[in-house]
């Protein structure tokens, strides 16, 4: 789709910008000393994400909004992504060469606020990539899918939303492996395979040190 054209459809904003927020949430519960950030900068962050996201419904898919919402999303995904990387490694440091030096409790809500960021981030940037986009997607312009999900083998003019990246991100998180949807790409394969290996150091380390020290 050519940057220089006002789309026809814009794809629904408002499931992927209450996620948006709900990332300022988890990282809100993280405890001040594993914050790779301030706040403030985290809060920053997804104000402008949100605002891109509105600016894209209100301006009718223009390319100028459709731009800076993408310019943001970059910004905003490698900001939560470096900071998630950040602290997930201090978690692992703490435990291996400081072990008394968090409680479990905070060890525990930190293990769980990562784990989130880790699906909230893979849900945007699958949601972001599939298909040239969501307004590619909304607009069907021909492009090569990603992922294959069950439905397109039943409705030939279904088109996935947020919700099927999230539970996607979520599946993939949980499981270690795709469930109901198959990735078809070597991006897809490999952008799995990342947050997998997240999800897996999240919850076998830092998770069940927790749960050790509870019991």
């Amino acid at each position: 789709m050519s940057e220089s054209t006002t789309v026809s459809r814009v794809e629904s904003r408002w499931q992927p910008a209450l996620i948006i927020a709900l990332v300022a949430i988890v990282l809100h519960v993280l405890p001040p000393r594993l914050r790779s950030v301030p706040l403030w900068v985290a809060y920053l962050a997804v104000g402008a994400m949100v605002a891109a996201m509105v600016a894209v419904s209100l301006g009718g898919g223009r390319p100028r909004w459709l731009r800076l919402e993408l310019i943001a999303t970059v910004c905003f995904l490698i900001l939560l992504g470096v900071g998630m990387l950040r602290t997930l490694d201090d978690l692992v440091g703490t435990i291996v060469y400081h072990p008394s030096a968090i409680g479990a409790i905070p060890l525990l809500s930190s293990s769980v606020a990562v784990w989130l960021t880790n699906v909230l981030l893979f849900a945007l940037v699958y949601w972001r990539i599939d298909r040239g986009g969501p307004e590619a997607r909304a607009n069907s312009v021909e492009s090569e899918p990603d992922w294959l999900f069950p439905q397109m083998e039943r409705k030939k003019d279904w088109r996935p939303s947020f919700v099927d990246y999230l539970f996607l991100a979520f599946s993939t998180s949980t499981a270690f492996s795709p469930t109901d949807t198959v990735p078809l790409t070597g991006r897809a394969k490999i952008l799995m395979m990342a947050e997998t290996s997240i999800g897996l150091v999240i919850i076998v380390v830092v998770a069940a040190r927790a749960i050790s020290v509870l019991t």
